[in-house]
């Protein structure tokens, strides 16, 4: 029978560092060919909400992540199969998508970002700001974190609450620009409309994620700041060219820049390089995809039945007491 896990399972078995492992190896799979991956698609009801839905195959499973965006909130899900066809789980997938976002991150910033980077800089404040921070902090070594949010309210206690958690001091700042000078690593983890980067902030070696963006009219980087960017890599590029907007307005009608972004799987696997000098700039380009969820769930799932947690949903019982009875 199918295991039902909920937020707290969830969070009880994923860490991010574990979420960074099991990405990472996401990627890889992608890059060998043995992962299969659909990008997202969208449902809107004017003024109701959007449901949004991705499918992927990978390291033994199958399934696809679904989830509402609406005035109440969100609803995360992701069905879960074996590759035999079997229905493995449903997991509730709130947490699981703050963790492997913030763990692609890490994985762009373990391979992109300098070596001896100690410093970052985060626009935004969300429950997505915390993993983020929590994952880079968790590949590079880094010394101080600087971080903007529009409420001040709120980019004190992130601060305070993230100093706490990474032992390491973490200074709110006035305003978005404060947050990206000096940084050797920057991180955009908003709902901006528009641009809260500009490209005369940027200073040679530093390496960019910018999370927040999936949407074509949404951009979180002006044209001069990607024009800026010596290497960009993208989760999926097919799904960055129908909905990062940071790429697809700075690019605007020049078809042939599409040809220097590169798949974050194929810097991952050493196919390409995700920097070959210490001045260049970098980007990673995160729109989030479906195979980050599967491997995740799958490892999620085998950590639980392990440790017998969950609970177990009878479905297709009848079904499969008619085949055993007809003998097939």
């Amino acid at each position: 029978m199918p295991l039902l896990l909920t937020e707290a399972d969830v969070k009880s078995i994923l860490t991010v560092p574990m979420a960074i492992e099991l990405v990472e190896r996401s990627f890889r799979l992608l890059a060998d060919g043995s992962a299969t991956l659909h990008p997202r698609q969208r449902i809107h009801i004017p003024k109701k909400a959007y449901m949004h839905y991705m499918a992927a195959a990978a390291d033994g499973y199958m399934g696809q992540k679904m989830y509402t965006i609406s005035q109440n909130g969100g609803r995360f899900l992701v069905t879960l199969f074996k590759d035999t066809g079997e229905m493995a789980a449903l997991i509730e997938a709130d947490y699981l998508g703050q963790a492997r976002t913030g763990a692609a991150s890490g994985v762009a910033t373990r391979f992109m970002a300098r070596a001896d980077a100690r410093t970052a800089g985060i626009i935004g404040t969300g429950l997505q700001a915390r993993t983020q921070m929590e994952a880079i902090a968790n590949v590079r070594k880094l010394e101080r974190i600087r971080a903007f949010g529009r409420d001040q309210q709120r980019r004190e206690k992130f601060a305070a609450e993230m100093t706490n958690r990474l032992g390491l001091p973490v200074e709110p700042v006035g305003s978005p620009e404060e947050a990206v000078r000096d940084a050797d690593i920057i991180v955009t983890s908003t709902n901006a409309v528009k641009p809260v980067v500009e490209g005369g902030w940027l200073q040679p070696g530093m390496h960019i994620n910018a999370i927040g963006s999936n949407f074509a009219h949404k951009s979180e980087l002006d044209a001069e700041a990607v024009g800026r960017c010596d290497v960009i890599a993208a989760d999926s590029i097919e799904q960055s060219k129908t909905e990062a907007g940071d790429l697809i307005q700075a690019f605007a009608d020049d078809a042939s820049r599409w040809s220097k972004v590169h798949e974050l799987a194929d810097v991952v696997a050493g196919k390409v390089s995700g920097r070959s000098d210490q001045r260049q700039i970098t980007m990673f380009k995160s729109n989030g995809v479906a195979t980050e969820d599967i491997v995740v769930a799958g490892r999620i799932y085998e950590l639980a039945r392990e440790r017998k947690m969950g609970r177990e949903v009878p479905m297709w019982e009848e079904k499969a007491r008619s085949v055993e009875n007809r003998g097939v």
